[in-house]
């Protein structure tokens, strides 16, 4: 960074949701000067923050014109003007991670070619047009039918498994991907700065909802041999690497039935499999992107104490003003912090906050999180 204190330092955020929030609780306590962008005035972020502005994450000179205030950019979704941040960077702001590297993940064609040119393990997969071009590959059924863009929480995924199944294919540019058997879902969240200095947290591991393909329960550490949790951490380390990135990049993996790790997709900022760190690690994953991007020392990313971790979804059925059933049933068990995310309005599987549950023994661990699941609901 200049010669500038941290604190002297202007940094734009573009987007105001929970990410945002999280990383904003970090950052006061570096006494960091945080300004947000977001298209919701009634954003999570809004008034947590002296400088909100309102404006669409997408459009091209508003970002621009916005973003020529700071000495340092950063995101908290990927969905933003790369355009706009590309003249930001060549004018001399800091742009972290990468405008190019959002672009790269802003597609998941892209992405996927990129791993494939860089010899990152991924599973089988053909480029599609359209749904009629995902018929001519019948043979690489069952599969998984993915959007190239507009994909995020679970939408532009459909799995399609005979050729029955083919009417649900994508009208539109995407891939469809060889379902992978796997034995397990796990992830790995590492963090680079300037330096080139690099730092993984604990391998976790993540079980989806059936129906919604959002993370429901996730549990670190991940149970798995010495030896994958290795090639976990490598592989995690390879990709950052490749992309040259700086900040903090979410790999999700799948760990196959004979042993192998394939990358699934990647996240290049703070991630919903990071989010037990505020409790469960020496350094949360919000205070480490801070560092990774303003080129400081890494922190310890060691857990303080195994975790779980249960996403707090709206009821399906309810739409409306939001209310919480079970809170002082879950504020009354040992080791269990929940965290809301300041959003009034609830709808069927809309992320409204997380409970993080600490505990050292792990069969403890999943009975606790399956008891805030059946106990704490959202609903209207």
């Amino acid at each position: 960074m200049p010669q500038k204190d941290i604190t002297d330092l202007k940094i734009g955020v573009l987007g105001g949701g929970q990410l945002g929030r999280m990383m904003i609780q970090s950052a006061i306590n570096y006494n960091l000067d945080i300004s947000i962008l977001d298209p919701d005035e009634n954003a999570p972020c809004a008034h947590l923050v002296k400088d909100f502005s309102v404006g669409k994450l997408t459009d091209e000179e508003g970002v621009y014109e916005w973003g020529k205030q700071f000495d340092l950019i950063t995101i908290e979704i990927e969905n933003v003007s790369v355009a706009a941040l590309k003249r930001l960077q060549s004018e001399g702001v800091k742009v972290f991670p990468q405008p190019e590297i959002i672009e790269l993940i802003q597609d998941k064609r892209k992405q996927k070619t990129f791993y494939k040119a860089n010899r990152i393990p991924t599973a089988d997969f053909v480029l599609t047009e359209n749904a009629a071009d995902v018929a001519n590959y019948t043979e690489m059924l069952p599969a998984v039918n993915k959007l190239g863009t507009e994909g995020y929480d679970g939408r532009g995924v459909q799995v399609i498994r005979t050729e029955n199944d083919l009417r649900k294919a994508f009208d539109k540019p995407g891939l469809l991907e060889k379902l992978v058997d796997f034995e397990k879902e796990l992830s790995v969240v590492v963090a680079r700065n300037e330096n080139g200095e690099m730092a993984s947290f604990p391998v976790v591991e993540l079980s989806y909802h059936p129906e919604q393909n959002l993370v429901e329960f996730l549990f670190a550490p991940a149970q798995i041999s010495n030896e994958v949790e290795k090639k976990a951490y490598k592989l995690a380390e390879d990709v950052i690497e490749k992309l040259d990135m700086v900040g903090l990049l979410a790999v999700e993996m799948f760990l196959t039935k004979d042993g192998n790790l394939l990358v699934n997709e990647v996240a290049p900022r703070t991630h919903n499999s990071g989010h037990h760190t505020i409790e469960a690690n020496h350094t949360s994953q919000f205070e480490q992107h801070l560092r990774a991007i303003l080129n400081m020392p890494l922190g310890s990313t060691e857990l303080v104490s195994p975790a779980a971790m249960v996403n707090l979804l709206g009821e399906d059925g309810y739409t409306g003003n939001a209310q919480y059933e079970g809170m002082e049933e879950c504020m009354g068990m040992k080791g269990v912090y929940v965290h809301l995310y300041g959003k009034k309005l609830t709808k069927p599987f809309r992320k409204m906050g997380h409970v993080t549950i600490t505990d050292q023994s792990i069969e403890n661990l999943k009975t606790k999180a399956r008891q805030v699941k059946e106990t704490l609901k959202v609903k209207a």
